[in-house]
């Protein structure tokens, strides 16, 4: 896997501690006939660049509303959303397709691969949008091949690799167009512990290169691999705090047993 200096070449490109996102009194309803349906309740968000956060909250609680929001997949009802001092809440569709491509990567819980495609043909994917030539498409897909561990699965189909495997092509698919900030939506979902934490050790080192990552899971141990925790509850936010005793995703693997074990 490639070391904190590799990684900061592609992603630390400003300082740490401005404020990269801000929602101010963010409100989400949605109409069902005669019925408004609120699903965000005036959500005020700072988060600085270089945190890494995790939002959590139980079925509708409006953390998956709110994070769709972040990634420019929908817009609220009222309030503001800034991203990098731009305000998005405003924008066209067009705009906001634009905003995903150059500075959102998104994880999800499933891979998303395409069956037929090699890994890096996959990760190559988001550059064929980005306004970059195929020769730096296909070296900026092998650096994130590498950065994730799988320098040495490049041409594997996804049904030639394991589930951890597939998420760590994901990610690298993420990470191609070199985003401000990673989204990432129940990464670890579809995993066992081991591979959860591995993944999560991935996350950790991201973040110490200077990538800003907000994570939504309902997992608490994954939680805590995060610095900080943000929880919903009936649209709001409940509670907002930092984590205590922060582990290292590193040291926990060493101590797990393998499967031999």
């Amino acid at each position: 896997m490639a070391t904190t200096s590799q990684l900061d070449t592609g992603l630390t490109r400003k300082p740490a501690g401005e404020t990269i996102i801000l929602t101010e009194d963010l409100h989400k309803y949605y109409e069902l006939g005669e019925t408004r349906v609120h699903a965000l309740r005036g959500v005020s968000v700072e988060i600085k660049r270089g945190e890494f956060l995790t939002i959590m909250g139980s079925s509708g609680s409006g953390k998956s509303t709110f994070m769709n929001i972040l990634g420019c997949l929908d817009k609220p009802s009222s309030g503001r959303y800034l991203l990098e001092g731009l305000e998005v809440s405003s924008l066209s569709k067009k705009e906001l397709a634009s905003i995903r491509n150059q500075k959102i990567g998104f994880v999800f819980q499933g891979f998303n691969l395409l069956a037929r495609t090699t890994a890096l043909e996959n990760v190559e994917l988001p550059t064929l949008y980005a306004r970059i030539s195929k020769t730096e498409g296909e070296k900026r897909s092998r650096e994130a091949l590498a950065l994730v561990g799988l320098a040495d699965r490049m041409e594997h189909f996804p049904s030639q690799l394991s589930g951890g495997q597939q998420q760590r092509v994901a990610i690298a698919r993420a990470l191609v167009n070199r985003p401000t900030i990673l989204l990432a939506d129940e990464p670890t979902g579809n995993l066992d512990s081991r591979t959860s934490v591995e993944i999560m050790d991935i996350f950790q080192k991201l973040n110490d290169a200077g990538l800003t990552i907000v994570l939504v899971t309902h997992e608490p141990d994954v939680a805590h691999f995060a610095k900080r925790g943000i929880m919903f509850r009936d649209g709001k936010i409940h509670r907002d705090e930092l984590v205590q005793n922060r582990p290292r995703a590193a040291e926990v693997i060493k101590n797990m047993p393998t499967l031999e074990d």
